[in-house]
């Protein structure tokens, strides 16, 4: 039995269908890892297939392939270079398994299946695998037992405490971990219950990619077995990282690992965003995007993400003025665009409204305007939008928050027009938030200028729709600092209204929001995605019927 290991963290990012791209990617992983001397190159769940497949998974010859590619990494071990630790779907019989195998020598030494299989938030895993049957014993390599678990398998108490009662002299466990708000916390806590249980060290192995509403930031890391982070891997990076471990009287430790600075609150929710639009855009094959600048800060905020996500030379912004935009928000729109250094036209929308106007005149036979007229405004930017679209092949990125898509303060088929909302997930307090750390922050990742790229009026001034004379948001809302609260007790808490009111906050305002919150439910259905943020985002997360009578009274 060898008393030193070194291992490799391969937190790279694997597309979900590119299967032979991610057999490349893994070989150079795995050649940058031998190039660094490991003996044992490690991977995230599904890696092979990439995460979550979804209802690719239940395709036969996508299975085949799979398999096929596992066989084939297999066989790449047989060059004397290291072993690997892949994860991949695996048939067998009639069972669908999430499988982990260890590949050496040429030859598959072992494979593993996932026991416990998620099915809330995110996940829907059961509707897919088969279970795997019981807890896996240890994994055998170089004369040292691997305690092997597959993501939840690591979260709940059994597999961990039953690999270390066979013997399992340290624990490796591939994740597919989507980024969340709040996932750096909740990640160490899981693992250090399962080290404080069997004191073992522990390899906490994620992925990499933004995979459409759901992001994976990566943010690996090695806790010893008094369940402190000892090291960690990069955020929102790629990384082949070498951790170099000893055994001594006290069993094994990690002696050398990577030393990356995790990065938390305004940071780390703009980084990973701006990593949700990249490989959204990117992966879906759009040559840009394309955004209506209209002088307010939700789409000055999709501005600046998409130009430090994808460059300047890919964004094109449309400002389309009515006879209800303020001059203030035709200089704010152009000097945004003039800060992020993006392309930037004007195209009036008057013409289309009395074209419209003189359309449905016989039809409206002199009816009093309302909020109708104000919804063709807003469609007929959408219909500009997705017509630059389909000419020049970029996406429309929509640019509307958590809070509008909460309450329905958005207009089907013409703000809601797009391929990806990069809002989708954020409150309008943290559309400001981010909008000022942008500001006054940069950091190499991102693409775009340094310095201030949001005018400061556009952050200060009152939020309006500019569909009428002198319309501002809190017209029809309440104040954001009074609504973003209440949407967040109802969306993500879960709490009922009596313990809202019983908060401090006014019962019939809580009961008017909860009702907008159950009527745009038809809206959020035909909504683009957009990443998740919070520990519940609308689509993934909250599925909640769109007939629905029942009210918390």
């Amino acid at each position: 039995m060898t008393d030193t290991l070194s291992i490799a963290l391969c937190q790279i990012a694997p597309q979900v269908g590119d299967i032979d791209g991610n057999i490349a990617r893994i070989l150079k992983a795995r050649a940058e890892a031998a190039a660094n001397g490991a003996d044992l190159a490690v991977f995230c769940e599904l890696v092979v297939s990439g995460y979550p497949p979804e209802d690719l998974v239940q395709k036969p010859s996508y299975q085949r392939h799979c398999m096929e590619a596992v066989e084939q990494l297999a066989a790449a071990t047989g060059d004397g270079g290291p072993a690997m630790i892949v994860g991949s779907p695996w048939k067998e019989g009639d069972a669908l398994y999430n499988s982990v195998f260890l590949l050496a020598d040429g030859e598959i030494a072992a494979r593993r299946d996932k026991v416990r299989l998620p099915n809330y938030g995110v996940f829907d895993e059961p509707r897919r695998f088969t279970p795997g049957a019981g807890y896996p014993d240890p994994t055998e390599f170089k004369g040292v037992k691997l305690g092997l678990m597959i993501c939840e398998d690591m979260w709940l108490l059994g597999a961990a405490e039953h690999l270390a009662g066979k013997g399992a002299a340290l624990f490796i466990v591939p994740h597919g971990s989507p980024f969340r708000k709040t996932a750096l916390e909740e990640r160490t806590m899981a693992a250090r219950a399962r080290v404080a249980s069997t004191d073992r060290p522990l390899i906490f192995l994620n992925q990499l990619a933004g995979q459409d509403e759901v992001l994976f930031e990566g943010a690996s890391f090695v806790m010893d077995s008094a369940g402190v982070v000892q090291y960690r891997a990069p955020q929102f990076e790629e990384s082949v990282a070498i951790t170099r471990w000893k055994k001594d009287v006290a069993g094994w430790a990690c002696v050398e690992g990577p030393e990356a600075k995790w990065v938390g609150a305004e940071e780390m929710i703009y980084r990973a965003v701006t990593m949700a639009v990249h490989d959204y855009v990117t992966k879906n094959r759009f040559k840009g995007v394309v955004i209506g600048l209209s002088g307010g800060i939700d789409s000055a905020l999709t501005a600046a993400i998409a130009v430090d996500a994808l460059g300047a030379d890919a964004v094109h912004c449309v400002m389309m003025p009515s006879r209800y935009t303020s001059t203030e928000s035709l200089e704010d729109a152009q000097a945004c665009a003039k800060a992020l250094g993006v392309t930037y036209r004007s195209i009036g929308i008057e013409p289309g409204v009395e074209a419209f106007d003189k359309m449905l005149a016989p039809a409206f036979d002199n009816l009093a305007k309302d909020v109708t007229e104000e919804n063709i405004q807003s469609r007929l930017r959408g219909v500009l939008l997705m017509a630059l679209s389909n000419k020049f092949g970029d996406m429309v990125l929509t640019t509307g928050n958590k809070s509008e898509m909460s309450v329905g303060y958005a207009t089907l088929y013409g703000d809601m027009n797009g391929g990806f909302n990069p809002l989708k997930d954020l409150y309008k307090l943290e559309v400001f938030a981010l909008s000022r750390w942008r500001n006054a922050h940069h950091t190499p990742e991102l693409k775009g200028p340094e310095g201030e790229v949001i005018p400061e009026r556009i952050i200060t001034k009152p939020p309006s729709a500019e569909l009428r004379e002198d319309q501002k948001d809190e017209d029809s809302l309440p104040p954001y600092d009074v609504l973003d609260p209440i949407l967040e007790m109802l969306v993500e808490k879960e709490m009922a209204v009596k313990d809202i009111v019983a908060a401090g906050y006014e019962e019939k305002t809580v009961r008017r929001i909860e009702h907008l919150l159950y009527v745009a439910e038809y809206k959020r259905r035909q909504a683009p995605p957009g990443p998740k943020v919070a520990s519940v985002n609308f689509g993934r997360d909250r599925r909640y019927p769109i007939t629905n009578g029942w009210r918390d009274r």
